[in-house]
């Protein structure tokens, strides 16, 4: 996909989810340039929808639930770690990630098993993250493994991934950290379509509400309404549970690490794993 085609398509990825305005650096600027130049019977030509708005119109239509993002890229390789090795290094020089101005430079991609059962999904890196580059390695990232071992996995049995490959900025930052915006969020989700899609999970878990809403398009939907039940993300089934940071603010509440463990639980058994006794009365009221 030419850069041309692939800034137009984000643009009409944010068109169809109600994006108004939008920062563009130089780059990107002489892209559209160039096209102008070139005419504009091709941008005229754009699909109309069922209201005869232009796909390309940024003013054009309401956001749309669960819509498949326009974005698809490329990963070349044979084996399924190849084409991951594609993918990170098409997502060190992302521009619809980079033109936003609200994340930092440095990518953090994904770890662990490129043919996993089992894929996570958490919400940004943070500081410890983004200082070693890879997913949850901070203190978060300690109790997740503490869950996974619990579980019977290790971490290099599963696959780990983000919602959002950069680190969210904020001034004068240092190690303090902020969520995602819904925008940060689906300028990375084509890549995370694309590791599913490499990956193939037989179940994915999103850690948190951010993750969720990312994935599923839920906007300010509250964890413990969206967790008990199975949902589902590109033909794959998806469990909710709270991020491992909830966790380590509430590391005295017996109940809330119960409902964590219930829903893992629920992914064992989808996955036909063997749970013991001991397994099942982890955090159970006596």
């Amino acid at each position: 996909m030419t850069p041309v085609h692939s800034l137009i398509e984000y643009l009409q990825q944010l068109a169809r989810h109600g994006e108004r305005h939008i920062r563009l650096d130089e780059q990107a600027k002489e892209i559209l340039r160039e096209r102008i130049r070139r005419g504009k019977r091709t941008v005229n030509a754009a699909p109309r929808h069922p209201t005869g708005a232009k796909a390309t119109d940024i003013h054009s239509s309401k956001r749309q639930p669960a819509e498949a993002p326009l974005v698809k890229l490329k990963a070349e390789g044979g084996s399924a770690i190849e084409k991951l090795t594609s993918l990170r290094m098409q997502a060190e020089t992302w521009e619809p990630a980079l033109s936003l101005s609200s994340l930092r430079d440095t990518m953090v991609f994904a770890t662990g098993n490129p043919e996993a059962d089992l894929m996570l999904v958490g919400e940004a890196p943070g500081y410890e993250e983004e200082r070693r580059g890879l997913p949850f390695v901070g203190k978060a990232g300690q109790k997740l493994d503490q869950i996974l071992m619990a579980m019977g996995f290790s971490r290099e049995s599963v696959y780990i991934s983000n919602i959002c490959k950069f680190r969210p900025a904020l001034k004068n930052q240092t190690t303090n950290n902020r969520k995602p915006t819904p925008l940060e969020m689906q300028a990375c989700l084509p890549f995370v379509r694309a590791e599913i899609e490499i990956v193939r999970p037989k179940c994915i878990v999103a850690l948190g509400g951010t993750a969720a809403e990312g994935l599923l398009n839920y906007e300010n939907q509250p964890v413990g309404r969206m967790r008990e039940r199975w949902h589902e993300f590109e033909g794959i089934p998806l469990r909710v549970t709270y991020h491992p940071s909830y966790l380590l603010h509430n590391d005295s509440a017996v109940t809330e690490k119960r409902k964590v463990w219930e829903d893992m639980l629920s992914v064992m058994e989808f996955l036909e794993m063997p749970i013991s006794q001991k397994q099942r009365a982890f955090f159970a009221k006596k």
